[in-house]
This record gives C-alpha cells, structure tokens and sequence, in this order.
C-alpha cells in the first residue's frame, strides 16, 4: 500500500535535518434523483460510445489504453520519443473519471510531448498545440466557471496573510464573479484547469463537482525529490513566499481522527484519493516534509499521509513556540507573525517523523 519508501541521506542543517532544496520548477475528482430505467440505459451505452470513441482516438496517436482505469493516471511508453536514452515510461496519460477527455505529457525532457482529446471533438489532432483551449462545457475553463481576476478586496486580504501578488499570480489564485467576495484556489495538472476549491472570508469550502481530486499545486512537485505537503491551499502559497515552491497541498483537510487502524483496499480509500491519482510524483520524492497544522486534526493528517507514503521518507515540521503553552498553528501564522525567514527555518529544522516524539 505504500506509495514509496525510499530513504534520503544527508548532510544536517539543524537538529538532524537534511536541506530542503528547491526543485527545477517545470510549470509545466449529490442528491441521487429517481431516473427512469429507460433514461439510465440510454446515458450507460452513451457513456460506453464515448469511451470508446474517447480510446480510438486516443490509440490513434500510438497511445495504448490496454492498461487504463479512468480517473487514475497512467504511465506509459512514448510513442513519440519511445522512452528516450533510458527507454523508461515516460507518458503520463489520464482519462477522466467520466470518460470524456484524456490529456497526457511525456517527462522526458528531450520530448515534452502534451496534449488532450475530447470524445466529442470531431477535429483530428494529437492535440498538442490544444492544451487550455477546450471549450466542451464537460471539460472545466475558467470561463464556464465563471472566474475573474482577484478584486481590491481580496488583493487586501492576502496582503494582510503576507500573499503577494506574484505569488497569487503563479498559482492562478482567482474569484468567482459576482456578488459575493469568493475565493478560487485552480486545480491545475499540465498548466491545464482540473479542478477548483473554492472558500469565502467566513471560511466555508466547496470544491467543483464532478472533478478528480489531486494535490493543490501538482505542476510545482512533479520533478521534485523533495515535496513539502501542508494542509491547506493558503499555506502553501506561504510556504511559497518562504523560498519553496515545491510545495503542495491536501484537497479536503484534515480527518478529525486517524480513520483506523488497517489501511483500506486503495478503491475504497477515497478520502485520500489524491494521494494515489498523484502516486507517480510522489514516488519520486526521496523525502517528504509533513507541515500540517498544529492541532489533533493536523496531527491526525500526518499519521495518515505517512502510513501511505512511508514513514522511513517522512519528516515533520515541529511550529514555532507562540508562549510558553502553545505553539503557532500553521505555516501562514507563522508567516503573518514571526516573517518568511522564521517560515523558512521552522521547515529547514524539520526532523524524521519516527523522531519527532523524541525531543
């Protein structure tokens, strides 16, 4: 069950910890209704004809699906570089948990090759000059979810969180329009919109329905051997402003509880869902740094990223002191109150989880 479990050492920079090195930045998932049988055997087969519509064109750029479960992503051979110098699965490819696009990119650096594909586009093209320009309604823009730039309102409210406004910019941090002040934290995989999270000042979350859940900030992390994880989209933006880009962040926050004691079968562990739809970065990273709120539900997150990523390649950001009885609760307080410098060094004094109870 386990996404990875390599181990990293060395050098120390503070209390046993390894440096934390910024990565090479390559910017690049209801109310049931009662539905006559007839309805419903009409929207199956119309599902199946465009997956398979969806495969055909797919396998008609050399892309095999013999292996593909939807929703999930997938790695395959190049068919455009065939795995380069080393001859490795370098095609990340991914169909939609409703069947109805695929997009893929080749990591081999000499290749590059990225693209998607609509069941419905009748227009034949490997779809590489197509990324962020699909206009199916199926598929999310910023335009069908009505997002704009963030207003002199919000633009004051991050300033006071010590977000700026490149930071806000890098991350495509937008809003909803309209009338209500709503923040829109943009999914993003291959620079491409994916998902969307959104929050209002009085701090009530939803996300788009209908999407694949991923890691916020997924493009940041996808070449990275070390990978930041924090609990919430504004703390990572502030991780940002402390010098660490790669950085991300869980999509739903923390369990309340260390759900139990057994891991479950991975297509019933939908609560971290996005842990196993983004399995092929992760598995990279030599070491993870935990930098959950400090507080029994963050503590609780941490358990449970580390029994699926490995203990062994787990370290834990231990928040500042506040007084004698308390500490800092998250990365953006620490930001707000003691500075990026002090940000950056509580995440540079990280210590291997095993240990943190050790102090």
């Amino acid at each position: 069950m386990l996404l990875g479990s390599r181990i990293l050492w060395a050098p120390t920079n503070c209390r046993g910890a390894p440096p934390i090195f910024s990565p090479n930045n390559h910017a690049f998932p209801t109310t049931r209704l009662f539905i006559p049988s007839a309805s419903l055997k009409r929207h199956e087969n119309k599902e199946v004809d465009d997956y398979a519509q969806l495969k055909d064109k797919v396998e008609n750029l050399g892309i095999s699906c013999d292996s593909i479960n939807p929703g999930e992503y997938t790695r395959l051979m190049c068919p455009k570089c065939k795995g380069g110098r080393l001859m490795e699965r370098s095609l990340s490819l991914h169909i939609s948990g409703k069947r109805n696009y695929a997009l893929w990119r080749c990591f081999n650096f000499e290749c590059g090759w990225a693209g998607q594909i609509l069941a419905h586009n009748n227009t034949t093209s490997d779809g590489v000059h197509q990324l962020g320009r699909m206009n199916s309604p199926q598929v999310l823009t910023e335009e069908s979810l009505k997002l704009e730039p963030l207003g002199d309102m919000l633009a004051a409210y991050f300033a006071k969180r010590m977000i700026s406004k490149d930071t806000l910019k890098r991350n495509h941090v937008m809003q909803m329009a309209g009338d209500q002040v709503i923040i829109a934290f943009t999914y993003r995989w291959n620079s491409m919109l994916i998902g969307c999270k959104y929050r209002t000042l009085e701090k009530r979350f939803w996300q788009e329905k209908g999407t694949d859940k991923v890691l916020y900030g997924l493009d940041d992390v996808i070449e990275a051997d070390e990978i930041i994880i924090v609990e919430g989209e504004i703390d990572k933006l502030s991780v940002e402003e402390a010098g660490y880009p790669n950085c991300v962040s869980v999509p739903n926050g923390a369990p309340q509880s260390i759900t139990s004691k057994e891991l479950l079968p991975l297509e019933e562990d939908t609560r971290f869902s996005y842990l196993w739809n983004c399995k092929e970065w992760l598995e990279k990273a030599s070491r993870i740094v935990l930098a959950t709120d400090d507080d029994l539900p963050g503590q609780a997150l941490a358990e449970e990223l580390t029994r699926r990523l490995g203990k062994e390649r787990c370290w834990k950001v231990c928040w500042p002191k506040k007084d004698e009885f308390s500490s800092y609760k998250d990365a953006n307080e620490v930001l707000v109150n003691l500075g990026s410098k002090a940000l950056k060094e509580a995440i540079e004094c990280a210590v291997p989880y095993e240990m943190q109870n050790l102090n």
